[in-house]
């Protein structure tokens, strides 16, 4: 898919729980746009000291819109630049790339999908659900989050699938505990053929292990952080196992953030592993 540097505008903005979703015009990304794409933004305006973009997967587009195509984002207040992106207002500039990175795969046939969504991290999924209905897939999702103003897309989630399986750790909404704890019971009931899932790396972790029980393929959106979002900075670096067998240190950025749950080296996130492809070469000037 193209990349573009795009000068946007902020459209609206609106509360949702304890996120902000963002409206942004921004033509010649939205209509180039798939379900896990992500897209980066400049923050703090044009005196800002902090120079790092910050990425977020894409909820929804629009590509007819009358002030041209948009993107829909949810940020949560995590530190200086999201707070600044919490805060922005209608007609506000923003300098936006997109869409970065590689979208989920999607079936060729109509199959049982299982989606998984993590607090804010559910977002993508429902671009996704669209897009998997059409093809006639059956839809049910798995939502959970620590408390219930950190739920994304719940009644958006129950008009468009056959279930929807709410988990706050508090208790406050749905079952209490974690999304795995419902997950293996609702994998069973459904057959589950593909689980896709987005949010912390933890939960992608179990996740990806609980799909391996049951039989089913999973795709995982990762959560890795990003700097440069187009993989100049190699800090996203995770290691991956290839369909040869063979562990590489990928970027999250431009070879995912999107990947098979079981190729995922869980266990050795963060580190470089000793049979990783390159592990303990000589570099010399």
């Amino acid at each position: 898919m193209p990349s573009t540097q795009v000068k946007g505008e902020v459209l609206k903005t609106r509360r949702v729980g304890a996120y902000q979703q963002l409206t942004i015009v921004a033509p010649g990304i939205a209509e180039h746009v798939r379900p896990g794409h992500f897209v980066a933004l400049t923050v703090g305006g044009e005196e800002s000291s902090m120079l790092l973009r910050r990425a977020f997967s894409v909820y929804r587009t629009d590509n007819l819109g009358v002030y041209g195509g948009t993107v829909d984002l949810v940020v949560a207040d995590h530190g200086r630049g999201t707070r600044w992106l919490t805060r922005v207002h209608p007609h506000d500039p923003i300098d936006i790339v997109g869409p970065l990175g590689r979208p989920f795969a999607l079936p060729k046939e109509a199959v049982n999908c299982t989606l998984v969504g993590g607090g804010y991290g559910s977002a993508p999924l429902f671009s996704l659900a669209d897009h998997l209905r059409a093809r006639g897939c059956r839809i049910d999702f798995v939502l959970g989050a620590a408390t219930e103003d950190k739920l994304f897309g719940v009644l958006e989630a129950k008009r468009m699938s056959s279930s929807v399986a709410i988990t706050t750790e508090d208790g406050t909404l749905g079952e209490r505990g974690r999304v795995t704890d419902v997950l293996p019971t609702l994998l069973a009931r459904t057959s589950a053929d593909v689980v896709y899932a987005c949010g912390p790396m933890g939960m992608l972790q179990s996740v990806a292990r609980l799909a391996d029980l049951h039989g089913a393929h999973s795709q995982v959106a990762v959560e890795e952080a990003m700097a440069c979002g187009i993989g100049v900075c190699m800090t996203c670096v995770m290691p991956v196992v290839g369909s040869d067998g063979v562990t590489r240190m990928v970027r999250s950025c431009v070879d995912g953030p999107v990947f098979k749950g079981d190729q995922v080296r869980w266990d050795a996130l963060g580190t470089v592993p000793a049979d990783a492809l390159g592990a303990g070469a000589e570099v010399t000037s």
